[in-house]
């Protein structure tokens, strides 16, 4: 028997476990430590954002953004149903109503002529998720929010370092989220972080982030105490995981060329039998630089993907399928504000197959994943 290639394996790619000994040796393990400075550093110098905050999760992140836009009861926010539960919720905890999208059937980043017909008075924000890294219609939806007045949040948890028009991904809109989870390109088990475009919401995020407390203006010097202030929670993450995660980012380029190398051999090794399994592959505009978050197939038919996942882990093929569309879980419906058919989200998310996909993927499991596959959607 061949030894199972999982769905997804956490890599060590440099100082992680030297930089959470420094950390240690800092003396200073809780949020906001040196590491964590480090890291947001060099995030906010990547998105040239106003400022950037560290969150124990993007789910934190996509929360902060929904405070800080003053989502209340009667808001309307605007996302696509092809998203994890995260990008909904967060809107929802603050009282917003739901008004899902459908998605491109190119990018499957939401439809912008459908979230242009979704504007109304009541729409505060619209949500974007650039699924897969690669960019949604980000510079259209841009246009959209601008010119009914709502704020556009990007959640951006598969793009970092992906680029549209040489432009970084997370810099569209007025914040953007990021995602640190152990299944993302950079990770640190948890985490997450809030970019900040626009400098009027630097104050009252960490305000936010610092428990409702003006701490940072303390740290800044500004005032001799800090007291309670605001809202808030306990979003920023110990500097340990910082610090695993700085040595991440160090590595970016090792990590990207890591992904780049499985992603193509994914491309070359499945462009010749599309025809023939009818098949097709994720797009790449040639806009974009890619974030290589992951390599999934589009299968003709929803029976079919439920075979090939069948005998592709009967092969110790690690496969798997993504969202069950938002429109039409329990949640969903209960939150949303109005009933909403999404045909190509429905269509996308039962054929879309997810195969395995990790910085350590080895030549020959790509071609042992794609024989794999290719027998199994043969056999039909």
């Amino acid at each position: 028997m061949l030894p199972p290639i999982p769905f997804n394996r956490p890599c060590l790619v440099g100082h992680e476990l030297a930089n959470i000994e420094q950390a240690i040796a800092f003396g200073h393990s809780a949020s906001g430590g040196p590491f964590t400075k480090q890291v947001t550093d060099l995030l906010r110098e990547w998105h040239g954002a106003a400022d950037v905050l560290l969150t124990t999760s993007c789910t934190d992140a996509l929360e902060m953004s929904a405070m800080l836009i003053g989502i209340e009861p009667g808001d309307v926010v605007v996302l696509p149903s092809f998203t994890f539960t995260s990008t909904a919720l967060a809107f929802a905890r603050q009282g917003a109503r739901l008004r899902f999208c459908d998605i491109d059937p190119t990018t499957l980043g939401i439809d912008p002529d459908h979230a242009a017909a979704s504007m109304d008075d009541r729409v505060k924000a619209i949500v974007t998720v650039h699924y897969a890294g690669v960019p949604s219609s980000v510079d259209e939806l841009a246009k959209i929010s601008h010119d009914h007045g709502a704020a556009l949040v990007e959640d951006n948890a598969h793009g970092l370092f992906a680029t549209h028009n040489g432009q970084p991904l997370g810099t569209w809109g007025r914040m953007s989220t990021l995602s640190f989870h152990e299944t993302k390109n950079f990770i640190c088990g948890e985490g997450g972080a809030l970019v900040l475009n626009d400098e009027r919401d630097v104050d009252r995020a960490h305000l936010l982030l610092d428990k409702g407390t003006n701490r940072q203006q303390f740290m800044d010097g500004l005032v001799d105490k800090y007291t309670w202030q605001d809202l808030g929670s306990s979003f920023g993450p110990s500097d340990l995981l910082a610090a695993f995660l700085y040595a991440q980012l160090e590595s970016a380029e090792h990590v990207r060329a890591a992904r780049r190398r499985v992603s193509i051999r994914y491309r070359e090794l499945l462009q010749p039998h599309c025809d023939e399994l009818a098949v097709t592959l994720p797009h790449e505009p040639a806009t974009a630089t890619p974030a290589d978050h992951m390599f999934y197939v589009l299968l003709p038919t929803s029976g079919l993907r439920t075979r090939v996942l069948e005998r592709l882990r009967a092969d110790g093929i690690g496969a798997t399928f993504h969202y069950v569309p938002l429109h039409s879980s329990p949640a969903g419906r209960k939150f949303a504000d109005r009933e909403q058919a999404c045909p190509v989200t429905d269509d996308v998310s039962a054929r879309l197959l997810r195969l395995p996909f990790f910085n350590d993927l080895t030549e020959t499991d790509v071609e042992r994943v794609v024989d794999s596959f290719v027998a199994a959607v043969r056999l039909g």
